[in-house]
């Protein structure tokens, strides 16, 4: 096959070189460049470059550049108002009081100042020298005549004086008495009030010194001299004071606090960083506790760069009010796609969190809200009903025992049953997501663009989004002896936190102890979304949210006992928030599982132990079944048989204040009550015979349900 090659001409590259140069408009040397594209106003040659040149600065003040900071300023200045109102208002006997002994003051300066005038004493000193000079030369006719006249002047005039003065006096008293006493107490304030405003004094005040309960009174000088004490800006010499935060907003008030953001100077090889490191010395600086700031760095997204800090000061500590209720509680369906509401930060700003293709950790101390704040997460998935959950609960009490109404798999315990009913668990969780990651692989890119589920590929092809919540995981790791099994567990949870989010795996994890025997640090360390409740020392903090959280500023060592429900949450290498979190009681969670479980039968997707579960199921067509068969039920769902010592201990530990007196003969009695027909009362289990219950005999004792 031939190509038919266009008409082609050559040229010389020296010839096409001279040709563009001869063709190029010559330069002078001091003539701008007009090709060049600059504005007017910032060329060299302009004369008027600089008085033209629009200066880089805002029109508004700080506290008016957005509705949220005139808002906040705005409500500080009512909260002010109405607090002086109330101090002033409740001290106004005093302030009559004292109006009443000014107005005596006055009137005696007044009196004082009147009596000249009223006794002629503008007359007095004629009389006195002539007086003199009648006694020097008595004989002297005209000069006793000049003395009798001036003595006769001023008495006249103190007479007429004082005669109007007192008729003014009558006159006012008259009409006073006579006036209506609306009209008498205008009267009264129109003389106190001047009397008392000329009885005052250079160090008399008549409204005392309002000073509004602010821990905080915030200035660039304060913070710069706290800055400086923390050894962050250099200090001066001399009289020098030395370098200074530049301000780029503030200090303004900021809801129930103080906000700035300031660039530290350049020189003095400091960063934003070391700023956050500092937190503790800045709020002793400051006269606050630490959980009082708030700091973080301004990124560039925002305008921001390494030396720019956003700082927030409160004016007490923004964690001690009473909780919120979680919405959740009222809505009556919710997508897991939607980030869950959680909580509120130090601002009162609400905190969502995203958890599609996120795994998650919880951390702390004991009795600090850590399951309930776990529990936020888990209630969400709930209203879902595209959500299976699988729920393993070391513990073994009541704060998740109602998920047996939905939970596709559910583990109470870490009784030797209990660990190997959740290594059957794992292993089924592998097993699944292996499965979806074939289909996944297989669906053409129109459907599943990014190799993972999509709303359309959950419903059509029965793929629920997978929750898998894991409670008191370190009594799991210490109840596995074996150091090769518990290291096959690990890795199994690794793979699913890993790998699980694509194919819609949710996990969902909390430790009471987060060390690297309880909970190794190949397990936490893939963990996207990190919260921890008060920890003993910034060690253990970031053992939770990670290395060197702390030196961010994501530390919880910093929260106390009275913290509950307070955590420190950290979303990214770069983002973490304080937040405390919304309020979900037992009794809403367990509410809120009735409600899942009733979408899910709706729709097809009960499934598993909920499915099974039969005490629900009576409940459900209106049987009501002796507590003592749930219970029973409950803690012997994963064994076939059980002693009857073992199951009296593992009753005690579900219910400690209704089975703590329980014994043999008490159980007995109680089950048989319940209508229980034990077909024998001893059980085999290893090859061990002993007292015991067979769980078909529990199971049989429950009403039949269609």
């Amino acid at each position: 096959m031939s190509q038919s090659v266009p008409d082609a001409s050559v040229h010389s590259l020296e010839e096409h070189r001279a040709a563009k140069d001869a063709a190029a408009t010559p330069i002078q040397p001091d003539a701008p460049d007009v090709s060049a594209e600059v504005e007017a106003v910032d060329r060299p040659d302009n004369p008027l470059a600089d008085w033209l040149t629009v200066p880089d600065a805002p029109l508004l003040p700080a506290w008016a550049r957005s509705w949220k900071s005139i808002n906040a300023n705005v409500t500080a200045l009512g909260r002010l108002t109405w607090w002086h109102s109330r101090y002033h208002s409740i001290r106004v006997p005093k302030y009559l009081i004292k109006t009443v002994l000014l107005a005596c003051r006055g009137f005696y300066r007044a009196a004082k100042g009147l009596w000249p005038t009223l006794s002629a004493q503008d007359h007095s000193a004629t009389v006195k020298a002539l007086r003199a000079q009648v006694k020097v030369r008595p004989e002297d006719v005209d000069l006793a005549a000049r003395h009798q006249a001036a003595h006769a002047a001023r008495t006249h005039a103190r007479r007429w004086r004082f005669g109007a003065a007192a008729t003014a006096v009558a006159t006012a008293a008259v009409g006073v008495a006579l006036a209506d006493p609306l009209v008498q107490t205008g009267i009264a304030s129109a003389i106190t009030v001047p009397l008392a405003y000329l009885g005052r004094g250079e160090e008399t005040q008549l409204l005392d010194h309002a000073t509004p309960p602010l821990r905080v009174d915030m200035s660039a000088q304060q913070l710069n001299d706290a800055l400086r004490a923390a050894g962050l800006i250099k200090q001066g010499k001399g009289d020098d004071e030395g370098p200074k935060v530049s301000c780029i907003m503030g200090p303004v008030r900021d809801g129930r606090g103080w906000a700035v953001v300031f660039d530290l100077p350049r020189g003095g090889g400091k960063t934003a960083s070391d700023v956050l490191a500092k937190r503790e010395v800045l709020a002793q600086e400051l006269g606050v506790d630490e959980i009082q700031i708030v700091m973080s760095r301004v990124r560039a997204a925002q305008g921001g760069n390494a030396g720019r800090v956003s700082m927030w000061v409160a004016d007490d500590d923004p964690y001690l009010a009473d909780p919120t209720p979680s919405p959740l509680e009222k809505l009556e369906r919710f997508s897991i796609w939607e980030p869950i509401p959680f909580g509120q930060d130090a601002r009162g700003t609400r905190v969502s969190v995203p958890v599609v293709w996120q795994s998650m950790f919880f951390g702390g101390l004991p009795r600090r809200g850590k399951t309930f704040t776990q529990r936020l997460l888990t209630a969400a998935g709930l209203l879902d009903p595209w959500v299976r959950h699988y729920v393993a609960d070391f513990k073994g009490g009541q704060d998740w025992m109602q998920m047996r109404q939905v939970a596709h798999r559910l583990v109470l315990g870490a009784e030797d049953d209990a660990i190997a009913a959740f290594k059957d668990m794992l292993q089924e969780l592998l097993t699944e997501m292996e499965r979806r990651f074939a289909i996944l692989r297989e669906l053409p890119t129109s459907i599943c663009p990014e190799g993972k589920l999509t709303p359309a590929i959950v419903e059509k092809y029965k793929m629920p989004f997978i929750l898998f919540t894991v409670d008191e995981l370190q009594e799991a790791f210490l109840a596995l002896g074996d150091e090769k099994e518990r290291k096959a567990v690990i890795d199994d949870m690794a793979r699913i936190a890993r790998r699980g989010p694509a194919a819609g795996f949710i996990s969902n994890y909390a430790s009471q102890r987060p060390d690297a025997e309880s909970v190794p640090t190949k397990l936490r360390e893939i963990i996207t979304i990190r919260a921890c409740t008060q920890v003993t020392d910034q060690t253990s903090s970031d053992m939770v949210l990670g290395k060197g959280k702390a030196s961010m500023g994501a530390d919880a060592s910093v929260l106390s006992e009275d913290h509950k429900g307070v955590v420190v949450l950290v979303t990214g290498p770069a983002s973490f928030a304080t937040v405390k979190n919304d309020l979900l009681t037992t009794a809403a969670f367990n509410a809120m599982c009735a409600k899942g479980r009733t979408m899910r039968k709706d729709i097809g997707q009960l499934t598993g132990d909920a499915a099974g579960d039969l005490a629900t199921a009576a409940a459900e067509n209106g049987v009501r079944i002796p507590p003592i068969l749930s219970d029973v039920l409950e803690v012997m769902q994963h064994s076939p048989r059980m002693y009857t010592r073992d199951l009296i201990d593992r009753l005690v530990n579900l219910d400690e204040d209704t089975y703590g007196d329980y014994d043999a003969e008490s159980l007995a009695k109680e089950l048989e009550a319940a209508g229980v027909k034990r077909t024998s009362k001893q059980v085999k289990i290893n090859g061990v015979n002993g007292a015991g219950y067979q769980r078909r005999d529990i199971e049989g004792a429950v009403p039949v349900t269609t």
